[in-house]
């Protein structure tokens, strides 16, 4: 199979469902997510979406859909987290969203990354991001 390049993920597959309870944290795990890593070896990593959903919420289908074009694609792990979350909050304009996905050991040295709509830096008013914070 071909081996891709971060940019050519296609965010057109993700598809929305009426949210008909707002004001909820979904809480969504992929437990399995793999892609190329900047050498073209696997990488694999441990998803967790907390979705706090506005108008539109995640069709879960589709998610998996999107999720596996990942499987035979080259990017780094800081690169996987900014595309999903990227992503993600253009297609379901979410009140908030925040992803971490805590990647598999390699050659003894494990790595945890996080990002969160509320953070200041991303335009929110850090008033919840510590509700979260290890």
């Amino acid at each position: 199979m071909e081996k891709k390049l971060w940019d050519s993920i296609d965010s057109s597959i993700l598809k929305s469902l009426p949210n008909a309870a707002k004001g909820y944290e979904q809480r969504i795990n992929i437990p399995e997510f793999t892609f190329l890593g900047g050498a073209n070896q696997p990488d694999f990593g441990d998803v967790t979406i907390w979705f706090y959903g506005k108008d539109k919420t995640i069709e879960l289908k589709s998610l998996k859909q999107y999720i596996f074009q990942y499987r035979d694609t080259r990017l780094s792990y800081e690169r996987a987290l900014d595309v999903m979350y990227k992503d993600l909050k253009a297609v379901y304009e979410p009140d908030r969203i925040r992803i971490e996905i805590e990647y598999r050991p390699r050659g003894g040295i494990s790595s945890r990354m996080t990002v969160d709509s509320d953070w200041g830096h991303l335009g929110g008013t850090d008033q919840l991001w510590q509700h979260h914070k290890d």
